[in-house]
């Protein structure tokens, strides 16, 4: 560990802060549906979508047909992207004469980019053509994205409003992020990449000499309008298969800083959002405090680790740290950084390949989406799942105060807890399982190249990036097969959607309660000790996952055995 990569950690969370006022003033506007500068620019393009939809922007929602409004723009989003993957062949900007991709592949990539996952079985300059990289894949970068944020609002609304029956339109939610937020930053953000060097064009390669004389072939396309949103959107699918290692998505260490930086800065901005709504800024900042915790021990372990280097090779005379699968441009610091900050989001875009890393040094990012990816998180999504998290919080400091639980002014009751509970135990159920029966069957076990506790471990990851809606891989397992496309599809669709229907119905429920008035037996939910108690809750129900997975490979690497199969 150097000096300057500490500096560089604490560089980035400084910045991030200046920034989560700002970005969260934005962001209030928005959840308010207020006039902002660009309403000049692009109010007449949102009135022209309200009008040509005949959609009433005014016309509020209950939580279920909130609900419903939500699922079927999705579906119907899922289906033209498969219908787009499958005939790619026959449309146009295909300068590579790419075929269309399997039926599972379709599906797997189809339900991927839905649920802002943006898993990818396949490489992606070898088997996308330009319009499915943009209409088929870029465009969900946008709309899961603001899904995600506006699913993020209607929680709000529902902490924030008293005795009400709605909690907002999701299509004005998701049009006002998109036009107001996501387009305009990416606009600039996509010109900064383009002078930095990332390509921005409908050729789909060019030839080059290199300086050995060798005649090499470039894969080429709009690669800088798919990266801003990739990264700002916390989606993640890169548009080549090295992902932000290749040096025309992540060119320099500049790139790479603001690449970090695009994936937090929404989510930051979401906390102290969420502290405006509900009338009391130091709420948010208390949420934002123990995901720093979170994350900032995560950092150290892995830097740590990355650093210290692998003790094999230090036992055979070579020194230093673990530089397999970083790129040098980068180093261990920002490579280490960079897989803690992508993991704690639900991001998945990687500079480094997270099966090189060390045994501790790769635990970090599994676990992080094991707790849930409430870490910062996706866009939306992170602040939607840490919500649900303190929820449960509260009610266990209620039952240490002997009285109903009660947080920023709504008493949570059974209800609420529940509908917590419910989301927040998909997670373990579906993970555990899915990596169970895969450990066990032909298919499954066909899927890793590495044998052992290792090749266990990348199935795990798998589906565990899986339902986190994650997207980052141990990039040994060969994934792009009918079951692992069909089993890592469910996978991503009740990752996501069997968490937003019960986080749903809780905003309904809170929304229709009466605001209940703090008093000298309410549980403070602003200064250490929620934080800690947050930090700890986070952590207790994140083991739920991580701890029996700790013995599910063992178990399934004997089974193998008795099968006369090894990992």
């Amino acid at each position: 560990m150097t000096f300057q990569g500490w500096l560089l950690i604490a560089a980035f969370v400084g910045i991030l802060l200046a920034l989560t006022k700002p970005m969260g003033l934005w962001l209030f506007a928005l959840y308010e549906g207020r006039r902002t500068p660009l309403h000049a620019v692009f109010g007449p393009v949102e009135r022209g979508f309200y009008k040509l939809s005949g959609i009433d922007p005014d016309a509020e929602q209950s939580w279920r047909r909130y609900a419903a409004h939500m699922l079927i723009f999705n579906v119907a989003l899922l289906l033209f992207t498969y219908a787009v993957l499958r005939l790619q062949g026959l449309l146009p900007l295909n300068p590579q004469g790419f075929a269309g991709t399997s039926s599972d592949l379709a599906f797997n990539t189809a339900v991927s980019f839905t649920t802002n996952t943006n898993w990818q079985s396949y490489s992606g300059e070898s088997t996308m053509s330009n319009l499915a990289q943009m209409l088929g894949l870029t465009i969900h970068n946008f709309l899961s994205a603001a899904t995600g944020i506006a699913l993020a609002f209607a929680l709000f609304r529902g902490f924030a409003r008293r005795s009400a029956s709605t909690i907002g339109n999701f299509w004005a939610d998701v049009t006002r992020v998109t036009i107001y937020l996501l387009l305009p930053i990416c606009i600039v953000y996509a010109l900064f990449l383009i002078a930095s060097g990332v390509p921005q064009t409908l050729a789909g390669s060019v030839d080059v000499t290199t300086l050995e004389g060798v005649k090499q072939t470039l894969a080429l396309g709009p690669v800088a309008s798919q990266e801003a949103i990739k990264m700002l959107g916390t989606n993640g699918g890169g548009f080549f298969n090295a992902n932000s290692a290749h040096p025309f998505e992540n060119p320099t260490a500049l790139t790479n800083l603001v690449q970090m930086l695009s994936i937090f800065v929404i989510g930051f901005g979401l906390t102290w959002t969420f502290g405006k709504a509900v009338g009391n800024p130091r709420q948010g900042w208390a949420i934002l405090a123990a995901m720093l915790v979170i994350f900032l021990a995560g950092v150290t372990v892995t830097y740590w680790q990355e650093a210290a280097g692998n003790p094999v090779l230090h036992n055979l005379g070579v020194a230093g740290g673990n530089m397999e699968g970083k790129e040098v441009r980068f180093g261990m610091a920002a490579s280490s950084l960079f897989a803690v900050v992508t993991t704690a989001a639900s991001c998945g875009a990687v500079n480094a390949m997270h099966d090189s890393f060390t045994a501790l040094g790769g635990m970090i990012p599994l676990f992080n989406i094991q707790l849930g990816e409430v870490v910062i998180g996706g866009v939306g999504a992170g602040i939607y799942g840490f919500l649900l998290f303190a929820i449960l919080a509260v009610f266990v400091a209620g039952l240490m105060v002997g009285r109903t639980p009660e947080y920023v002014g709504k008493k949570i009751e059974s209800r609420e807890v529940k509908l917590a509970v419910l989301a927040i135990a998909v997670l373990p159920l579906i993970i555990l399982g899915f990596t169970a029966i895969a450990s066990v069957t032909n298919a499954g076990l066909a899927g890793p190249l590495n044998k052992g506790p290792h090749g266990f471990s990348e199935i795990l990851y798998a589906f565990t990036s899986a339902v986190g809606n994650n997207g980052s891989a141990f990039a040994g397992l060969s994934a792009n097969s009918p079951f692992y496309n069909g089993m890592l599809g469910v996978a991503m669709w009740i990752g996501r959607f069997f968490i937003i229907i019960p986080m749903l119905a809780i905003a309904g429920s809170l929304a229709a309660k009466k605001y209940t008035p703090e008093t000298a037996g309410s549980f403070p939910t602003t200064g250490a000790l929620w934080t800690g108690l947050l930090v700890g809750i986070v952590l207790i129900v994140g083991g739920l996952t991580f701890l029996p997975s700790l013995a599910l490979g063992p178990i399934a690497d004997h089974l193998a055995m008795i099968r006369g199969q090894l990992f």
